[in-house]
């Protein structure tokens, strides 16, 4: 059976995660998960995802505030253009210690993950935290208090020793690709009638016939040179 922190995605939090108020940088590249988009719009499995950011260990858990940047491919819904082009998102995550321990310092998954290592809700681990920090410092009420800029949560690994990135990147990606790329902003689109791109001919346009009478001029022609004949 692999060990957690054999993932490609795993990230040695150790040495941060007994004592609040320290602080890990990373600058990482992983490969892309699966599952991020689909045939329409993504990115490629294994594709290079840029991590750039910290760690930031507070009383029950820590906060990854970090940018991801990778590419993605798709193409213009308007001209149907290949879009290559580089994809960047700016996330604030939060793993928190095992909450089964009191001391702020547990470790572990923890309970209520589900099977893609994401928590479905932070109440459990962030009450028993704030509760006995009431009587604390300053410093220790305004590092909890940090935990309510997070957006997602997940799970620390191997008793809280790695943290693995590979359902955050897979998540953060996924939720942020666009519903409707464009390759810019005013592209033009297709003619409706020929399928012309209209951003390289701006001027191209159809001549507009009107053939609701066609068949009326065409008896009258006929009753014309009938008379003509008479």
């Amino acid at each position: 059976m692999p060990r957690p922190e054999d993932s490609q995605w795993a990230v040695s939090v150790a040495q941060i995660a007994s004592r609040a108020g320290q602080s890990k940088q990373i600058d990482a590249v992983f490969p892309a998960p699966e599952g991020i988009g689909d045939d329409i719009v993504g990115v490629k499995p294994g594709a290079d995802v840029h991590v750039n950011g910290s760690f930031d260990s507070i009383v029950d858990g820590l906060i990854l505030t970090a940018r991801i940047s990778t590419h993605i491919s798709t193409e213009c819904t308007r001209c149907l253009k290949p879009i290559e082009k580089d994809w960047n998102c700016d996330v604030t995550l939060f793993f928190p210690y095992e909450s089964e321990r009191g001391d702020g310092h547990g470790n572990g998954y923890g309970n209520g993950y589900d099977e893609r290592g994401r928590h479905g809700g932070k109440g459990g681990s962030k009450g028993g935290s704030r509760g006995g920090s009431k009587g604390g410092s300053k410093d220790e009420v305004e590092i909890i208090a940090g935990e309510e800029e997070s957006e997602d949560t997940y799970p620390l690994l191997s008793g809280g020793a790695f943290a693995d990135l590979e359902a955050p990147i897979r998540d953060t990606l996924a939720e942020s690709l666009p519903l409707q790329p464009l390759c810019r902003p005013d592209c033009r689109g297709l003619c409706s009638q020929c399928g012309a791109d209209l951003n390289e001919d701006p001027d191209h346009h159809h001549d507009a016939i009107d053939n609701r009478f066609a068949a009326l001029a065409a008896l009258r022609e006929q009753l014309e040179a009938g008379g003509s004949e008479g």
